[in-house]
């Protein structure tokens, strides 16, 4: 079986919709320059030591190990894996094209492959075991040989569970790299994960609780006709002293439109002030809605949503903390 290799899509795989439109996968370090047509793992080394004085020896010595592999051990023919965060989506791929040198196309990876994109499979629909795997912090590594089964039955549309085959990850190369390096990255995932899996009213309650973490007092809708509205927040508690803040929260999976977006506005006073959640997203036509609307208006993504707790997470009361069991880690800076 050829190997499968993930290429993380820049810093929280933000470049994934670049990677899936221009049909590429690429890597960075563009300090280094035009380092497509390197001969040896020692010549990227230099270059890359060169261009990053300032990072320590191991620093280098993986990185220069990512390019390398990059040009040398990933071929035409292998198949390549990529994440985008907002559609919560592994695409999956094969290489059809030697590296090339393309600064102009994507700044900040400048060192790129073709590939064909030929499906995707639901991080939700994955195991804890895959997730964990393939939230491995380096730029580019192998896929595990029971990850790769399990996505290509998903692609396949076939769900069944697979049994143990054992771990084949890279070892090696994820041992060289700093466990903390990107730790922040994987924990919104995983607490996105936790979000993804309360239902309607867990999430409703979770967001009223970071508004309370704000400063505010909370209002929550009761199940049922809300006539837009989920929670109403005001620093009285009753929404007399103004700003009020009218909340809408939509908990599903598909992306909330434009006309969505105008009904929500639809009822609001010339001095409200509007928060529409939606964990599974919005168009592009409801973010130009709310942009042109004269009501004050945020849409909050899952991502959004994620970070956010995370920044309010000290003073989340009791309520907010059971819903999103979180603990802190030290680790020296």
């Amino acid at each position: 079986m050829r190997p499968m290799w993930k290429v993380n899509a820049g810093r929280r795989s933000v470049l994934a919709g670049e990677f899936l439109s221009r049909g590429v996968v690429a890597i960075g370090w563009r300090e280094a320059g035009d380092y497509s047509g390197a001969r040896s793992r020692s010549e990227v080394l230099q270059r890359v030591a060169a261009a990053y004085p300032d990072h320590t020896d191991q620093q280098n010595h993986v990185g220069a190990g990512q390019v390398w592999r990059f040009l040398d051990e990933v071929t035409v023919g292998d198949s390549v894996l990529t994440y985008d965060p907002a559609t919560r989506l592994y695409h999956l791929g094969e290489i059809i094209g030697p590296p090339r040198y393309a600064p102009d196309q994507i700044e900040a990876l400048p060192v790129q492959r073709a590939v064909q994109w030929t499906a995707a499979v639901s991080r939700d629909a994955l195991s804890q075991a895959a997730k964990g795997r393939l939230g491995a912090i380096l730029t580019l590594f192998k896929v595990a040989d029971e990850t790769v089964a399990e996505i290509m039955r998903l692609a396949d549309g076939n769900s069944q569970p697979l049994p143990t085959l054992g771990d084949s990850e890279d070892q090696t190369t994820l041992a060289a790299a700093d466990p903390f390096a990107e730790l922040e990255d994987q924990a919104i995932e995983r607490i996105k994960d936790r979000l993804l899996a309360l239902d309607w009213e867990e999430m409703q309650e979770l967001v009223a609780a970071l508004l309370r973490a704000l400063g505010y007092r909370t209002i929550v809708s009761p199940v049922g006709a809300d006539r837009g509205k989920d929670i109403i927040a005001s620093r009285d508690g009753f929404g007399f002293e103004r700003p009020r803040i009218v909340v809408e929260v939509k908990h599903r999976k598909g992306a909330m439109g434009a006309q969505e977006i105008r009904s929500f506005l639809g009822g609001r006073h010339a001095d409200d002030r509007g928060l529409y959640v939606s964990t599974g997203g919005f168009t592009k036509d409801a973010l130009y809605e709310a942009e042109r609307a004269s009501t004050v208006t945020h849409l909050m993504t899952l991502d959004g949503l994620a970070e956010a707790l995370i920044n309010q997470y000290d003073q989340l009361d009791e309520r907010g903390r059971r819903l999103l069991p979180l603990r802190r880690i030290y680790w020296p800076a």
